[in-house]
């Protein structure tokens, strides 16, 4: 299918003014033959953004994901000496929820926002900004000693830790064609799988730190978490780049290249701030609301994954470290299977199929999480493993897809974030669903309801794919640009 942008009924492709000049001086021997890329220089200029970008975008989210996560081990570390979160905070299991709910609360309300800010304050700034404070404010987690300040920091935590994922695929928008993002969105968001591993494998060595110089394996737990955001956001203020047209280590070929690699399917850092007349195109736009209504539904099993995982191993069986150590085998396998997903997605151009199936086999993990008898600790473990996998791997297919959908290249920003904010109520959905008081009944509730979002899932990309297909079909016969499925 060919790469163009997608426009609506409305909506005309708009070109950026720094890109149309420097398309114009950039020579046909260079990068294009008969107006086409060069697929040589293409390779290896995608390749030297990958070593400079990827790597660092990843670790930076790993630490963002790690950050907001470890709560969940928190909540049961040391739990059976009573030096855990709940027992010297004297919390109750529904004053927990309301301190994971909180974080979400201004996760939903800060995401647009930030996407603004990234862009205005160049996106090294604002990224180590945010890593500075979350890092911060995690250690602060250390110093808590009731509900009320577990709460506020918490809130505060998620204030700052709003604008990291929407802001980084935005970003990634400055520097990848559609058909590149989807992929390298999973390295970035394949980090949350491998944070989830190692902090389970950290909580277990940290555990036995508990009462070190006087405190409890919780509080070092915050402390030695979060000190690695603060010192990294130093690195992030002086190593990541922020556009191909500011960045040095290119040379005025590669740069002439990358704009006119992205001339229609990305942004620019030097195009103009989204209009008050795009922002109402895109925020009327139905079809970009059905795939906010998609992202709803995955967000639920994925905050749930990230929060309760720990307590679910917990139920399994497993007690105290151990449970830690448990949480470490559905992150590993996840991690694999989603890399492998985008990539797949990317290479065929089916984003949408490939999450239809995916969310399908994560329902059907859950499904028979929840259908098993208590007892079967090792088949239901193997079932959290296929539903963490499943659950996991339809998410960055689905950002790629809605990228790649969009009217113009000014609207990205605000869509992206407009996206993940409509996740932010499912991941409130996904702290409330896993009862403390049905851990010997193996938290049916949670599962079935994670069940039945992944299934929503699936028959929302099939449906939103055959429209796509519909209007693919109408547009060849008017000349319109087509929509990418």
């Amino acid at each position: 299918m060919a790469d163009k942008e997608v426009s609506g009924p409305n909506a005309s492709i708009r070109m950026d003014e720094d890109v149309e000049a420097s398309k114009e001086h950039f020579s046909s021997d260079q990068s294009i033959q008969q107006g086409t890329l060069d697929p040589a220089l293409n390779a290896a200029l995608v390749r030297k953004q990958d070593y400079r970008i990827i790597p660092l975008a990843a670790g930076i989210y790993l630490l963002c994901y790690l950050d907001r996560s470890n709560i969940g081990n928190a909540k049961v570390l040391n739990a059976t000496t009573h030096d855990d979160l709940l027992s010297e905070t004297n919390m109750t299991n529904y004053e927990f929820t309301i301190a994971l709910m909180v974080f979400l609360i201004a996760y939903a309300l800060f995401e647009v926002p930030s996407n603004y800010f990234l862009k205005k304050m160049r996106p090294s700034r604002w990224i180590a900004f945010l890593m500075l404070s979350w890092g911060a404010i995690t250690m602060g987690l250390a110093g808590t000693h009731n509900y009320a300040s577990v709460t506020v920091v918490r809130f505060l935590l998620g204030v700052f830790e709003a604008g990291l994922f929407p802001g980084l695929v935005y970003y990634l928008t400055f520097w990848y064609r559609t058909e590149e993002r989807s992929i390298r969105v999973a390295a970035i968001l394949a980090s949350a799988t491998l944070a989830g591993a190692f902090g389970g494998a950290i909580a277990y060595g940290v555990g036995h730190m508990n009462q070190t110089q006087g405190m409890s394996a919780w509080r070092w737990l915050f402390l030695l978490e979060g000190l690695p955001s603060v010192i990294s956001s130093v690195f992030v203020w002086f190593f990541l780049p922020d556009y191909p047209e500011t960045a040095s280590w290119l040379s005025t070929e590669e740069k002439d290249l990358a704009a006119h690699r992205l001339a229609e399917q990305g942004s620019h850092g030097g195009s103009k701030s989204l209009t008050w007349a795009e922002a109402k195109e895109t925020l009327l736009e139905w079809r970009l609301w059905a795939h906010y209504c998609i992202y709803f539904g995955i967000s639920a099993p994925f905050s749930s994954l990230s929060l309760f995982t720990p307590s679910i191993t917990a139920g399994l069986g497993y007690e105290n470290l151990e449970a830690q150590l448990m949480t470490v085998p559905p992150y590993a396998v996840a991690y694999v299977v989603t890399l492998a997903v985008s990539w797949s997605a990317d290479r065929h151009n089916a984003r949408a199929l490939h999450s239809a199936v995916f969310s399908a086999i994560g329902a059907a993990g859950f499904i028979a999480s929840a259908a098993l008898p208590p007892t079967m600790y090792t088949q239901r473990y193997g079932c959290l493993i296929v539903a963490a996998s499943g659950a996991f791997a339809c998410i960055p297919p689905l950002l790629g897809w809605l990228s790649s959908n969009l009217h113009t290249t000014a609207a990205i920003g605000l869509a992206i974030a407009l996206n993940i904010s409509m996740g932010a109520p499912g991941q409130i959905v996904g702290v409330w669903i896993y009862k403390a008081d049905e851990a010997k009944k193996g938290y049916p509730t949670g599962h079935w309801v994670n069940a039945g979002l992944l299934l929503f899932v699936s028959v929302g990309c099939v449906l939103m794919h055959f429209y796509y297909v519909w209007r693919n079909k109408m547009a060849r016969q008017s000349g319109t640009p087509l929509f990418k499925y």
